[in-house]
């Protein structure tokens, strides 16, 4: 399968050329990055840390996506959009693991689908997605009278708080209690802010060094609290996930699909 990659100069964009290289059953055709990014006309192979392999990184989505059955994207989520939509007009699939995507965004990566395949998800390891079904699961089964809280920490250079995995976990609590998260979500405290309000769900994250992504959702009763953690050690998780993803997308008809779709939960 001919796979290209998006924002192939970012740390996620590295990680995922050098997952792609690693794969067998993968022809790395291609990787771009915005016009004027020091990385343009660098050998792929050099981004990767691997040999150099007589590519080199451009700064032209359109000619990648007429090369490739399926484009991988990790970048903001104003590309991300344009994005799915010239992938919608060359027939190319599109894996996106950009976060900070708001409603409007998620509805043009749905008009987009309508053509092609698009995987989108905030979060594409295994370990994570498992999370968010548990998380479901308790929320579903414990009252309000256990509150709900979610802390998550990244590396200082992450741009976008909560972090996308952690309002995930929120979705996947809140629809375990039938309810939309946007009604639930306590997105920062400061200062007297008064008692905890019933039902609700507390988001805190914390920025420092390099670590790669924790996640923490609690559920605080009386006399007992319960908590479920997903720690990452390693991009790989994440690239490992993207290419899964990308070796699916390219085999299925137009839709916007999740990582449920892809593992088979």
């Amino acid at each position: 399968m001919r796979i290209g990659v998006i924002g192939c100069a970012g740390r996620m964009g590295r990680a995922n050329l050098a997952q792609l290289l690693a794969t067998e059953g993968v022809e790395l055709v291609g990787g771009t990055e915005r016009p004027g990014h020091a990385a343009i006309g660098t050998d792929l192979g050099d981004l990767a840390g691997v040999e150099p392999m007589g590519v080199a990184c451009t700064a032209d989505n359109a000619a990648l996506m007429t090369k490739a059955h399926v484009v991988i994207e990790f970048s903001v989520p104003e590309a991300s959009v344009v994005n799915a939509r010239l992938a919608a007009e060359h027939g190319c699939a599109h894996v996106i693991g950009t976060t900070g995507l708001e409603p409007a965004d998620r509805a043009a990566l749905a008009e987009a689908a309508e053509r092609t395949a698009i995987v989108w998800a905030p979060n594409m390891s295994l370990g994570v997605n498992l999370l968010l079904g548990l998380a479901e699961k308790v929320a579903a089964s414990l009252d309000e009278a256990f509150d709900i809280e979610i802390v998550e920490m990244h590396h200082r250079h992450k741009v976008d708080a909560p972090s996308g995995t952690a309002l995930a976990i929120g979705e996947a609590a809140a629809r375990g209690r039938g309810r939309a998260l946007e009604e639930l979500a306590v997105r920062g405290r400061d200062g007297i802010t008064g008692a905890r309000q019933p039902g609700t769900i507390g988001f805190a994250a914390l920025r420092g060094g390099d670590v790669v992504g924790d996640h923490t959702i609690t559920f605080a009763g009386d006399g007992e609290r319960l908590e479920l953690t997903h720690k990452a050690s390693s991009r790989t998780i994440y690239s490992a996930g993207a290419v899964r993803a990308a070796l699916w997308a390219g085999k299925q008809p137009p839709g916007l699909y999740g990582m449920k779709d892809v593992l088979g939960f």
